[in-house]
C-alpha cells in the first residue's frame, strides 16, 4: 500500500468537497477530495505528475500522481462558459511537473464577476483501491499546506462489476457530434460515467484512432472533445442499447447535464457611482459617517478527529442539549431577535442536520467538526437551491453550528469591543454576531456578501442602523480605521471621501437627526406636510414587541400585521386562540389606533408544510397569498373568527393579500359578512393589498368592493418587471423606483380616487426615503415603515410640500429608467436638506 500527501494547490480557504454548490463535485460523481475558495491567482501542482489534460477553455486539468492514478482540478464552477477568457495555462498534455509547480494562471476578479463561483474542486479521480484520508480542517490555507493524504494499493479504473461479463457479444454503434456549446468537459463527463455505472454495460468512445473507456471521466477528457467534434459510441452488452440511448443526450445539450442553479450573490444595482465609492446593495435604509472596524471573528481550534464514537456522540449530544437550552431561553426575547431564534430552534431539531453529523463521527471525526461539517454540507445544498430566501439561511445553520462547537469545547465566542459610531466591516455577518452588537453605538454594516433578505438585514432595519450587502471583493482592501460615508439610501459606500461629500453627509445626519427629534417630540400627533396636508405614518409590525416599539416611535397605527409569523416554523396550523391572542395584544399595544392585519400569506417562498401545497415549478406564480385561503377555506374562517373575536375590533381593519380579481375580494367578503352576522359583529373594513399588475391597472373596480388599497411594492415590483424578488442575479434590476412600476402605483392611486378610496404603501418604497416624495405626490396618503424608520419618515414628510412631492411624481414618471428616477431623487434630497 502506498501512501501519498498532497498539498494545496491555491492560496483560499479550504472546505470539504460537499460545499461546493454543483452535485456532481459535491455529491462526489467525479472523485474524492477538498475544495478551495481561491484568493491568489495561480493554481499549483499537488504533488509530482505528468500532465494529462489541459481543457481547451483552460479552466480545468488532469494530473496522473502515480500508475492508475490521477487528479483533476476544476478553476471555479461553470467557469467552462467563460470559453477560456481569464486563463492561461502554463504547461501543456506530457510535460512533468513537481510540487508547487505553477500549472494555470487566472484572473480570480474575471472568474467572480463571469462565472457561478470561484470555488476549486481539487479531486482524486474515482478509482478502486483509492482512499482520501486526513483532510486538512476547515480554514485558510496556503500553496504548499498540507490538504489531505491519498492512500492506493493495486488501483485501477473503477468499473462496474459486470464489465468482465459483458465484455464480449455483439457490439452497438452510435455515431455523435458532440453539440455541448463548450465541449465535452468535467459535468457532462461526470454524467457519462454515471450513466454507465448504471447500467449492465461496457462502452467505449472511439475518435479516429484513439479508443477509451467511458467508465473514465480522465479519458473522456482526454479526447478533447470540442464543440463540433465526431465521436463514435461503442457498447457491449445486455443494456448496450440503453446506454447509447441514455448517453447520447448527453454530448447534445447543456441542459441534459445541468444541476440546479447556484444562487449567486446579490448584485449592486447599477447606480452611477462616485468616484472612491462601491456600490453595494440596500439591506437597510439610511446614512452615516464612521471609520471602518472589521469584524475578524477568531475561530475555535478545533480537533479534526475523534476520541472514539462512543465519547464523540456524548459529546455533541451534550452540546446540542447546551444549545437548546440557550436557545430557549433567548427566544422568549420580544422582537425580531427572539423570531430570529426560534428559526434558530428549528434549526437545531432538524434531524439531517444531526444525522449528518453523527454520520461523520462515526467516520472519526471529532464532535465539533462534525457538526461543522454538516453545516456547511447542508449551506451548501440551500446555496444551490437558486433561491436567494432560501441561500440566505445557510448563514444561520453556520451560527447554530458554531453555537454548539462552543458548548461541546466550552469556549465562547470573543466579546466584540466597536468603537462608538465605526463602520463594522465583515465578509459575513451571522444573526448572532449582530445580535451582540446591538448594544454597542454601530454606525452601519457594510458587508461583502450577504443579501437583502437575511436575518442579518431584517434585523439591521430593526436596530435603524444603515446596512449594505453584497459591496464584493472591493470591500476587502478598505483598511481599518479608513474614513467611510455609508449611504444605505443610494447603495454606495464612500471611501475616504473628501472634504467637501464629508461635509454634506454629515450637515445631512444633523439635520436628519433633529427632524427625527421632533418628531418624537410630537409622538403620535397626525403628521402633516409643510403646506398642512394630511399624511399618515404607520408600522410594519410582526409581534406584539413590535407594535410596542411603534407605540414608542410615534407610529399612527399598523398598516401592515404579518400574521404568516405566526404559521410558519411549526408542525400544525396556530388555533384560532392563538391568533386572537396575538392580534388582540398587538390592538393593545396601540391603543386605539388601527391596525391592518393581513390574511395569511404563504406559499411561494413562504412554505408551510401542513397546508399541503403542492410544489410548483413557479410558485411566485402559483398558489400563494389569497390563493391559498380560498383553496383551504377551514384556514380563512379561523383567521377571520380569530380577527372578530379581538376585543378592540373597531379598530381592526383586515387586507386580503395578492388579490388579482373582484372574484376573491367578493368572495372573502362573503365569508367574512357570514361570520359578522353568527358573532354580532358590525362592520369591519375590508382592503386589498395591490401586488399584481391586475389590481393596480383595475383599482377602480376593485375600489367598488373594498374599504382601502394598499400597495405592496416589493411583489409589484417584481411582478410588474417580470424579475423575480429571490434571484439574486436579477438584484440589479429588482427597483420599485422604476417608471413601470411607479405608473401602476399612479394608475391604482387614480382609480382608487374615482371611488374616494384611500390608497397606502406598506412595501419597501416606504421607508425608502428618496422614494416618499414621488409616492405623496403620486396620490398616497398612508406610509407604513418598520417602526425604526417611524420618526424619519414622519420627519420627511413633514419637510415637503404637496407641490414639491407632485413635481417629483411628475418628472419620476417621465424619466425612462430606476437609475435616471434615482438620480432625480438625489439631486431633490440634496436640495432639500440644503
Amino acid at each position: 500500500m502506498t501512501d501519498m500527501q498532497l498539498f494545496a494547490p491555491l492560496a483560499g480557504w479550504a472546505v470539504p468537497l460537499a460545499a461546493v454548490p454543483d452535485p456532481v463535485f459535491a455529491e462526489g460523481m467525479m472523485g474524492q477530495g477538498m475544495a478551495i475558495d481561491p484568493t491568489g491567482d495561480t493554481l499549483h501542482a499537488p504533488c509530482d505528475a505528468i500532465v494529462l489534460t489541459v481543457h481547451a477553455a483552460g479552466h480545468a486539468i488532469t494530473l496522473a500522481v502515480s500508475e492508475g492514478v490521477s487528479m483533476l482540478m476544476h478553476i471555479g464552477i461553470d467557469t467552462v462558459a467563460m470559453g477560456g477568457a481569464g486563463f492561461t495555462p502554463l504547461v501543456q498534455p506530457g510535460d512533468r511537473v513537481t510540487a508547487g509547480s505553477p500549472l494555470i494562471r487566472f484572473d480570480l476578479d474575471r472568474i467572480v464577476r463571469g462565472a457561478a463561483a470561484a470555488i476549486t474542486p481539487v479531486l482524486v479521480l474515482d478509482h478502486d483501491g483509492v482512499t482520501v484520508t486526513e483532510r486538512c480542517g476547515e480554514g485558510p490555507v496556503s500553496v504548499g499546506d498540507p490538504l489531505m493524504r491519498v492512500r492506493f494499493d493495486g488501483v485501477g479504473a473503477k468499473v462496474t462489476p459486470s464489465t468482465t461479463d459483458t465484455a464480449a457479444g455483439e457490439i452497438v454503434r452510435q455515431d455523435v457530434v458532440v453539440q455541448l456549446p463548450h465541449g465535452l468537459h468535467a459535468r457532462p463527463a461526470a454524467r457519462i460515467v454515471a450513466t454507465v455505472r448504471g447500467h449492465d454495460v461496457r462502452v467505449d468512445f472511439r475518435r479516429g484512432d484513439a479508443v477509451v473507456s467511458a467508465a473514465s471521466a480522465v479519458a473522456l477528457l482526454s479526447l478533447g472533445l470540442a464543440h463540433g467534434a465526431k465521436v463514435t459510441i461503442e457498447a457491449t452488452g445486455p443494456d448496450a442499447a440503453a446506454a447509447i440511448a441514455a448517453i447520447e443526450p448527453l454530448l447534445i445539450s447543456e441542459a441534459n447535464t445541468q444541476v440546479p442553479a447556484v444562487a449567486p450573490r446579490a448584485v449592486a444595482a447599477p447606480v452611477e457611482l462616485a468616484e472612491g465609492a462601491i456600490g453595494g446593495v440596500t439591506a437597510a435604509p439610511g446614512l452615516a459617517v464612521g471609520t471602518g472596524w472589521w469584524l475578524r471573528p477568531a475561530l475555535p481550534d478545533v480537533p479534526a478527529h475523534g476520541e472514539g464514537v462512543a465519547i464523540e456522540r456524548t459529546r455533541l449530544a451534550t452540546g446540542i442539549d447546551a444549545v437548546a437550552r440557550t436557545l430557549a431561553e433567548a427566544a422568549a426575547t420580544p422582537g425580531q431577535m427572539g423570531g430570529v431564534l426560534k428559526a434558530h430552534q428549528a434549526i437545531l431539531d432538524d434531524p439531517t442536520l444531526i444525522d449528518r453529523a453523527v454520520q461523520a463521527i462515526d467516520a472519526g471525526a471529532a464532535a465539533a467538526s462534525a457538526i461543522l461539517t454538516a453545516a456547511v454540507e447542508q449551506g451548501a445544498q440551500l446555496r444551490a437551491s437558486g433561491n436567494a430566501r432560501i441561500a440566505e439561511r445557510a448563514d444561520d445553520i453556520h451560527d447554530v453550528a458554531l453555537r454548539v462547537v462552543h458548548a461541546i469545547l466550552g469556549t465562547e465566542a470573543a466579546p466584540l469591543d466597536v468603537p462608538a459610531g465605526a463602520i463594522v466591516l465583515a465578509h459575513d455577518l451571522l444573526p448572532s454576531q449582530l445580535a451582540a452588537l446591538a448594544g454597542q453605538k454601530v454606525g452601519g454594516f457594510a458587508v461583502v456578501g450577504g443579501g437583502p433578505t437575511s436575518h442579518v438585514a431584517i434585523l439591521a432595519a430593526g436596530m435603524g442602523v444603515p446596512m449594505l450587502v453584497a459591496l464584493g471583493e472591493p470591500l476587502d482592501a478598505v483598511a481599518d480605521g479608513t474614513m467611510l460615508v455609508i449611504d444605505a439610501d443610494g447603495g454606495a459606500l464612500h471611501v475616504d471621501p473628501d472634504a467637501d461629500r464629508l461635509d454634506r453627509a454629515q450637515a445631512t445626519i444633523a439635520s436628519r437627526a433633529a427632524a427625527e427629534a421632533a418628531a418624537r417630540a410630537a409622538g403620535d400627533r397626525p403628521t402633516v406636510m409643510a403646506d398642512g396636508t394630511a399624511v399618515s405614518v404607520y408600522a410594519n409590525l410582526g409581534s406584539i414587541a413590535d407594535a410596542r416599539a411603534a407605540a414608542d416611535a410615534g407610529a399612527e397605527g399598523c398598516g401592515l400585521l404579518r400574521t404568516e409569523f405566526l404559521f410558519l416554523d411549526r408542525a400544525t396550523a396556530p388555533t384560532e386562540a392563538e391568533q386572537a391572542a396575538d392580534y388582540g395584544g398587538v390592538a393593545a399595544a396601540l391603543a386605539g389606533k388601527p391596525v391592518v392585519i393581513r390574511l395569511l400569506d404563504v406559499g411561494g417562498d413562504k412554505p408551510a408544510p401542513y397546508l399541503d401545497i403542492a410544489a410548483e415549478e413557479n410558485p411566485a406564480l402559483g398558489v400563494r397569498g389569497i390563493r391559498v385561503a380560498l383553496a383551504q377555506p377551514q384556514i380563512l374562517e379561523t383567521q377571520l373568527r380569530a380577527i372578530l373575536s379581538v376585543a378592540d375590533v373597531e379598530h381592526c381593519r383586515i387586507m386580503v393579500p395578492m388579490v388579482a380579481s373582484v372574484d376573491e375580494m367578493i368572495a372573502v367578503r362573503t365569508v367574512l359578512d357570514r361570520l359578522r352576522g353568527e358573532l354580532g359583529i358590525g362592520p369591519v373594513q375590508l382592503g386589498a393589498m395591490v401586488e399584481t399588475p391586475a389590481a393596480a391597472i383595475t383599482a377602480d373596480l376593485l375600489a367598488a368592493h373594498v374599504d382601502f388599497l394598499s400597495v405592496g411594492s416589493n411583489d409589484l415590483t417584481q411582478y410588474v418587471l417580470a424579475m423575480d424578488r429571490g434571484n439574486p442575479a436579477l438584484a440589479a434590476g429588482i427597483d420599485g423606483l422604476h417608471p413601470a412600476v411607479l405608473r401602476l402605483i399612479q394608475s391604482a392611486c387614480r382609480g382608487a380616487a374615482t371611488r374616494g378610496v384611500p390608497v397606502s404603501v406598506c412595501g419597501g418604497l416606504a421607508a425608502d426615503p428618496l422614494a416618499v416624495p414621488i409616492l405623496l405626490g403620486l396620490g398616497v396618503r398612508t406610509l407604513s415603515v418598520p417602526p425604526a424608520r417611524v420618526p424619519a419618515t414622519k420627519a420627511l414628510v413633514a419637510a415637503l410640500s404637496l407641490a414639491q412631492a407632485t413635481a417629483q411624481a411628475e418628472a419620476a414618471v417621465a424619466v425612462d429608467s430606476a437609475g435616471a428616477v434615482r438620480a432625480l431623487a438625489r439631486r431633490f434630497a440634496e436640495e432639500l436638506a440644503r
